[in-house]
């Protein structure tokens, strides 16, 4: 009885491994190729403007904008800011106020916005930056100027004439030594605001 009993129990495991044998050792075949589907992506792209020939206005309105006098210190004054109506047909505008503001070491800087313009479906605007009195005393203080567009939604670019003090505030900004390092692209676009509108002003 003890001899029938071990010989099943070597049998048993035997038998075992050839069935799991067989099972791993199954063959398929491809009977017919797959293909994926065929997809058409179109890529995506912001809406275009046709800026080269709006009807643009030019004139001043009131803001109460936040004026910044030393960066820990703001105050509240209304002011007289260009205001620049670009009607295009066809566009929705929108009403926003463009500010360029630029940390500088000291009260004795100045600057102004000097052009708009649409360049490549975006809204350029250059400003100067000019030291107007290099003797005053040194403190972190922001200058800003303003313009309000009424015109359609487009991205802001932002170059600024000058020399860059050094400060991460002003990374957001380009800065430029003179306007004939992009006067090119300038040129190829549509100017919306700039000397000529302010001297009429």
């Amino acid at each position: 009885m003890k001899l029938q009993y071990s010989t099943l129990k070597k049998i048993f495991p035997l038998s075992l491994m050839l069935l799991t044998f067989s099972l791993v050792s199954c063959q398929v075949e491809q009977e017919q190729q797959g293909q994926l589907p065929d997809v058409n992506v179109e890529p995506g792209q912001l809406p275009e403007y046709d800026i080269q020939g709006p009807d643009v206005n030019v004139g001043l309105t009131e803001k109460t904008v936040v004026v910044p006098k030393v960066v820990v210190v703001q105050d509240k004054e209304t002011v007289q800011v260009p205001y620049v109506d670009v009607n295009v047909p066809g566009a929705e505008n929108e009403e926003r106020t463009i500010t360029t503001e630029v940390e500088v070491p000291s009260g004795g800087y100045d600057i102004e916005i000097q052009g708009v313009y649409a360049v490549d479906n975006e809204l350029w605007v250059i400003s100067q930056l000019t030291e107007e009195n290099p003797n005053a005393p040194e403190a972190e203080v922001r200058i800003s100027d303003r313009i309000v567009m009424n015109a359609p939604s487009m991205p802001v670019r932002q170059f600024v004439i000058g020399n860059s003090p050094s400060n991460s505030y002003n990374e957001q900004y380009t800065f430029i030594d003179s306007r004939e390092e992009i006067a090119s692209q300038l040129n190829s676009g549509k100017e919306l605001y700039g000397n000529q509108q302010k001297a009429s002003r």
